[in-house]
């Protein structure tokens, strides 16, 4: 016994148009250039891990016309490989200066504004590690300014 499927004409464009949408989407997708990880590709498996960061600051009024203004490391995450070297590039675009630390590690350093600061690491545990501004670790001095190195 024969079974037919009746499909209307509607359901068929429906259906094509959807198709067409998706592939469309994706190769779109595969080909964007704008697109720009937060952790370092490199090509060998030797070479070093560079990551650019920037200091963000970004300002507001409450309603009663008080300021807040707060400090960030941008990203505020990254992911880097257990014991390959790290090199941190860091750009000062707000704020006078930054003097920083790697918790767990003896990398400290000064960001200033206009400059950047370049300094290297390599984590030989697995975890988290934050990366933390001295001069902005609590709201009274617009923080936490912490950043979050993730080792895998």
């Amino acid at each position: 016994m024969l079974k037919f499927i009746v499909v209307k004409k509607g359901s068929i464009i429906f259906i094509l148009l959807s198709i067409m949408i998706l592939t469309l989407g994706a190769v779109w997708s595969l080909s964007s250039k704008n697109t720009y990880p937060t952790i370092s590709l490199s090509e060998k498996a030797s070479d070093k891990q560079t990551v650019h960061l920037v200091i963000g600051e970004y300002k507001s009024k409450t309603v009663d016309g008080n300021e807040l203004e707060v400090y960030r490391w941008d990203p505020g995450t990254i992911f880097v490989e257990k014991g390959k070297e790290l090199e941190l590039r860091i750009l000062g675009i707000n704020g006078a200066e930054h003097p920083f630390y790697i918790e767990g590690t003896s990398v400290k350093g000064i960001v200033k504004k206009g400059e950047e600061t370049v300094v290297n690491v390599t984590f030989s545990k697995e975890g988290t590690y934050r990366l933390i501004c001295e001069a902005h670790k609590i709201l009274e001095n617009n923080g936490p300014m912490i950043g979050y190195i993730i080792v895998d």
